[in-house]
């Protein structure tokens, strides 16, 4: 998944977006420009160069990722008035944009002007709601976000390193400006539910410890300068804006939320219950699923997928070693089945690096593979890391960052390590393919290297997101686990299946899959119920429960993560949905022509899309190579 954290510090945070290897005719979108392809339109390439620019220069740790180095020492402004000035900033270059003349504008123009359109008509139809003034959820907030910058941010000469001291010396600002926006929140009656905050004082004492203030090498802030060789001046500014600066700055986030904020949120856990009422459901969706479907109908698809899914998890449940599976079937089949999946400790780690050790193990075995399905691979590599013990106990099973060839940063498989006995194995196969490769980290780094595989592209390009786009991706990317490996699974032209499960031969970890996917189709139903329908959190998570085999801790956690996040879970199947029908009508098309290489660099060719702009793009891509089929 891509997280609330890098989402605030990566425009791109899980892109993605490929060339297209084969030829195609310099018509379609992602194929290879002809020397005398038409000139590019001056005035768009200036308001996109002056946007990119603005964007780097809003959003200076973002720049720093990407290896954009001039804003290093810098951080984001979260005051109102930064607010106010970029609500005035892109809905002039809004109108500009809407001024400029299209008579002559080539294919990447037009996309280029349709996704700045869409992205700061989208940015400004959000405003009304304030965002920013629930900056603190579950999973989200400074003390989770500042403490990772330091992993994602270049760290390789003195330089780099001074510039994040001062970053560390210019947090308590940000920390207060953060205590502002909250107060704002309160005044408008603009609040998170309660429920969300539950753990989220004793997390910021964390960050807020008299004993840090005491040794503050001990802060996860000291990090880089625990290495050889820091320039002690640098080492003792790092100390001084740890014990002077953020332990006391954690302490007023603390004692506003324990004392002043939480006491004033939400007994209510719908946004639609919230001041803002239906219509900030509604831009939720929105602006996740980048589609207009309604809240009845996304609740209907949840429902049929997860009757769909939950009768081919019950038909898998034969091909294990469960002995209870002759004498049971239907629901109270799935329900023993589920049951011992939770507690049988085979299927669960006793030691973090063991565990570690298997994710490492899929990823290697995956990355072998790749040709297979792509043609175009990125130049960025990623390791496997834990979740840190900071962060851990309210993330996610595991993240992605996504790391820059640009900066010299690689990306990281992010895994949780907490509660040991809450992280099955039969989950890591789905997991893996999902975050790393071919899912997030492939996507990011495609991205990232998008204006440098395609000369003429503009690099805003690189910078697009959307999550219906970027999670329905790595959704659609566990299903190719099945299509490699040792007994790979064959899809004929019209769609069937035959031969066998690639990477998941064990039907354990196929099970682990097809529960992995039934979560995100649950997602639909209680996202959708949460927000709108009026259900109570503990409906959410017996719903959750009754039909994966999803752990309790991560069903929980989940559920406070829909709860602070509204309409972005729901992003998942839609974009996982349209993906698989663009593949099965290029099937369909293009019979024993179609390539699942050319598809998927396709797919990727030209960076993150709004879901129809993909459909279009894709029905060009796949009438294109139609025409160059021989009758």
């Amino acid at each position: 998944m891509t997280t609330p954290i890098l989402l605030a510090l990566l425009l791109a945070a899980a892109a993605s977006g490929a060339p297209a290897a084969a030829p195609e005719p310099a018509a379609v979108p992602g194929g290879p420009r002809s020397p005398a392809s038409p000139a590019r339109s001056a005035p768009l390439r200036a308001l996109l160069d002056e946007h990119v620019d603005w964007l780097m220069r809003d959003d200076p740790v973002s720049a720093s990722i990407r290896g954009d180095e001039r804003f290093n020492a810098l951080l984001r402004d979260e005051s109102p008035a930064a607010y106010a000035r970029r609500e005035a900033d892109l809905a002039a270059r809004l109108a500009r944009l809407r001024a400029i003349d299209r008579a002559g504008f080539t294919e990447d123009d037009h996309l280029d002007a349709d996704l700045l359109d869409h992205d700061l008509a989208l940015y400004l139809d959000g405003v009304p709601l304030r965002g920013q003034q629930l900056p603190v959820s579950s999973m989200d907030g400074p003390h989770i976000w500042l403490p990772q910058i330091a992993d994602m941010v270049p760290m390789r000469t003195a330089a780099h390193v001074a510039d994040y001291a001062s970053r560390l010396e210019a947090m308590p600002r940000q920390i207060d400006d953060t205590i502002t926006q909250m107060r704002a929140g309160l005044e408008a009656r603009r609040v998170p539910p309660k429920v969300v905050l539950a753990q989220t004082v004793a997390a910021v004492r964390q960050q807020a410890d008299p004993a840090t203030a005491e040794r503050p090498e001990s802060s996860p802030f000291f990090t880089p300068f625990a290495r050889p060789g820091v320039d002690p001046a640098v080492v003792a500014r790092a100390k001084t804006a740890i014990a002077a600066g953020l332990v006391p700055a954690f302490a007023r986030l603390a004692d506003f939320l324990e004392k002043e904020y939480i006491p004033r949120c939400r007994d209510t856990i719908g946004i639609s219950q919230g001041v803002d009422g239906p219509a900030a459901y509604q831009y939720r969706l929105r602006q996740h699923t980048t589609t207009a479907m309604t809240i009845d109908e996304i609740h209907a698809l949840g429902l049929a997928e997860v009757a769909r899914l939950k009768a081919e998890m019950i038909a898998v449940i034969q091909e294990t070693d469960f002995p209870l599976k002759a004498s049971l079937s239907g629901d109270a089949l799935f329900d023993a089945f589920v049951a011992d999946l939770r507690t049988n400790p085979r299927f669960y780690f006793t030691d973090a690096e063991e565990m570690l050790r298997g994710y490492r193990d899929i990823c290697k075995r995956m990355d072998a593979e790749l040709p297979k399905l792509f043609r175009h691979l990125p130049r960025n590599t990623y390791g496997v890391r834990a979740i840190p013990k900071f962060a851990a106990m309210t993330s996610p099973a595991a993240y992605c960052y996504p790391g820059s060839i640009k900066s010299g940063v690689p990306g990281y498989f992010m895994v949780n390590t907490y509660a040991l006995d809450q992280r099955p194995r039969y989950g890591m196969v789905s997991l893996t393919l999902h975050e790393a490769v071919p899912g997030h980290h492939l996507q990011s780094a495609i991205t990232d290297e998008l204006d440098l595989d395609q000369p003429g592209l503009h690099p805003y390009r690189t910078l697009a997101g959307n999550t219906a786009y970027v999670e329905g991706w790595a959704l659609y990317c566990e299903l190719l686990g099945l299509e490699v490996g040792d007994s790979p699974q064959v899809r004929a032209p019209d769609g069937t299946t035959s031969g066998g499960r690639g990477f998941y031969a064990d039907p354990y970890d196929n099970f682990g899959r097809l529960s992995d996917e039934i979560w995100r189709a649950c997602r639909l139903v209680v996202d959708t119920g949460l927000h709108a329908k009026g259900w109570t959190r503990q409906a959410a998570i017996d719903y959750m429960l009754a039909n994966s085999a999803g752990t309790e801790v991560d069903t929980v956690s989940e559920i406070d993560r829909y709860i602070s996040w509204p309409g972005q879970a729901c992003a998942y199947k839609i974009g996982q949905l349209t993906i698989l029908n663009l593949r099965r009508r290029a099937e369909r098309d293009l019979g024993a022509s179609f390539d699942v290489r050319a598809f998927h660099d396709a797919v990727l060719g030209a960076g993150v899309l709004p879901l129809p702009v993909l459909e279009k793009r894709m029905g060009r891509w796949i009438e294109a190579r139609r025409n160059l089929t021989p009758p």
